[in-house]
């Protein structure tokens, strides 16, 4: 609330996006009636600001598993540093996995025990529990997909996970570091809001952008059950939607990466905001 009161007194707004990628919210921003209502200062486009991919340098347990697999044969699963499913969801998603026969990253969380509104901000809630994260998966789940899957406790190098040249999916909770991780590689998504601003990105990921599926039920009022996970992973995998998915994120990946560079949209907005400041 302070800030958004605060937001008149200042002099630009910087947004981790690029003119190509959200054409309609930035004349949204800059229409006079809004910015009369809001606040009249100039928008200053200047992303996709990430760090920087560094896979190639990096050794560990899942990197060496990423060589081994066929490029862009991966589905990577991860809802963020906060993220959590109820356990039923769990169970659902694992054998979603399991039936989708695909091959796959998971960053598992513990499940949660409050209500389904509150499947977010769980971070530290693990009670110290790493590798007995497993013990939440339904029993023969490892077994039954070790020659498929590969299963990370909290946290995983996501950025470097997305660049790795197998990876070509992501089951994602739609944070926008998150998303912009996922554009800027090149990678289409279904998308798994859980929280908040997560759904509106959701729909713009795959209403206005077209790089992304979601399940047919709203994900925050009932379990997706493992047969629609099923039909989402091999959606994104194998179908000729997820083709067409993969060319429009690698399109945007590309405009991504031209906009920084000079003559750019977001390289000139950069330039003008250290002028303007």
């Amino acid at each position: 609330m302070l800030m958004g009161k605060g937001i008149p007194k200042i002099d630009g707004i910087l947004i981790n996006i690029w003119e190509e990628l959200e054409p309609k919210s930035l004349a949204a921003l800059r229409d006079e009636k809004f910015l009369g209502r809001f606040a009249n200062v100039p928008v200053f486009p200047i992303g996709p600001l990430m760090r920087p991919n560094m896979y190639s340098s990096l050794r560990g347990d899942v990197f060496d598993w990423l060589d081994e697999q066929p490029n862009e044969s991966v589905i990577y699963v991860s809802f963020g540093s906060g993220g959590a499913l109820s356990y039923e969801q769990m169970v659902e998603l694992a054998w979603g996995l399991e039936m989708s026969q695909q091959r796959f990253v998971w960053v598992i969380r513990p499940p949660i025990i409050l209500s389904v509104n509150e499947t977010f901000f769980t971070a530290g809630n693990h009670n110290g529990e790493n590798d007995n994260l497993t013990k939440y998966l339904p029993k023969g789940f490892l077994g039954q997909t070790k020659d498929i899957g590969f299963v990370i406790p909290l946290w995983a190098p996501q950025v470097d996970i997305l660049a790795h040249p197998p990876v070509r999916g992501f089951l994602t909770h739609c944070g926008w570091n998150s998303t912009l991780e996922s554009i800027t590689n090149g990678v289409p998504m279904i998308a798994w809001p859980l929280y908040a601003k997560q759904r509106l990105n959701a729909t713009l990921l795959k209403e206005e952008l077209g790089v992304a599926i979601r399940s047919k039920i709203p994900l925050w009022k009932n379990v997706v059950e493992r047969e629609e996970i099923e039909e989402m992973v091999r959606k994104i995998m194998e179908d000729k939607e997820g083709f067409a998915l993969r060319d429009r994120a690698k399109n945007l990946k590309f405009s991504g990466a031209n906009t920084l560079e000079q003559g750019g949209s977001s390289y000139d907005a950069l330039s003008q905001f250290t002028k303007h400041a």
